[in-house]
């Protein structure tokens, strides 16, 4: 039986004025926080818009949430804004069998998360020259670290934290520390495609720089892990993620964190400024 939450017709992708579209999409509900205005689905592919993923969903009000069931299989709305998009008239069309599970192959103690005030492996990744890098280098910087993909489609998720972390490192030049982003997309942002997109934005900021994990899956998933930053489905081309920013110290140790797209930078910069005084 289907059950109606909210639904209006569309098919195809329709204008809804200069600065947004719409877009019928279909998944499956994988994920319903009850802290946040966001809803977790797994989504096939929207035409002329992003490939499969498992990612969320902003929403204008709590009520959507409130008739949607882990499982349901869902036909929606998606209004692409360039600020804040978000998803509307849902229709649940059934109960999907489909069961999403976190990836669990790495289980060691070196996986685990940590928490603040304890202390971070070091791990080896690529620059953009293609040259292995140790992240976590005794060199007495501090790094702030975030986790991104280029082929993030979402304005206020990947490419919000790179925005973010592009005006720190424009107010902190000539402090002691240096800010990191690291995609955890290691099938296809090898250093010459995070060249393309980010290289630019290095030019004149030198303690900013974009790092990729091609080669190094064990070691962007035991970061991630550690610093409580989840991504799946990368072998797959159906991306999942979760994210989160954190600051480390110069001997390694976690210092603070923050997690989601939706940090401020204003928080950002209190806290460095205090340790860099």
């Amino acid at each position: 039986m289907i059950r109606i939450v909210y639904y209006f017709a569309s098919i195809l992708i329709i204008s809804c004025g200069s600065n947004e579209s719409k877009y019928f999409v279909k998944g499956v509900v994988k994920k319903i926080p009850s802290d946040s205005m966001k809803i977790i689905i797994a989504h096939d592919t929207i035409p002329n818009l992003m490939m499969p993923m498992v990612m969320p969903f902003s929403i204008k009000t709590k009520s959507i949430a409130k008739n949607l069931e882990i499982g349901d299989s869902v036909h929606f709305d998606f209004i692409w804004e360039q600020t804040n998009p978000y998803a509307k008239n849902f229709l649940v069309v059934g109960k999907s069998n489909k069961e999403f599970e976190d990836d669990d192959f790495f289980e060691d103690k070196q996986f685990s998360e940590r928490g603040i005030g304890e202390l971070i492996d070091d791990i080896t990744l690529l620059d953009l020259d293609s040259i292995e890098v140790k992240l976590l280098s005794s060199d007495g910087l501090y790094r702030f670290i975030s986790f991104i993909f280029t082929r993030c489609p979402m304005p206020n998720m990947c490419p919000a934290v790179v925005s973010k972390n592009v005006y720190l490192a424009n107010s902190f030049k000539e402090k002691q520390i240096q800010f990191l982003m690291i995609s955890f997309d290691y099938v296809y942002d090898t250093p010459e495609v995070l060249r393309k997109f980010y290289g630019y934005l290095l030019d004149g900021t030198p303690n900013l720089n974009v790092l990729s994990s091609t080669g190094h899956v064990e070691g962007v998933y035991q970061l991630a892990k550690q610093v409580g930053c989840s991504f799946w489905g990368v072998d797959e081309n159906k991306i999942g993620h979760t994210l989160r920013s954190v600051l480390v110290s110069p001997d390694r140790e976690l210092l603070a964190s923050w997690p989601g797209d939706d940090w401020n930078t204003e928080e950002v910069e209190n806290v460095l400024k205090i340790l860099m005084e």
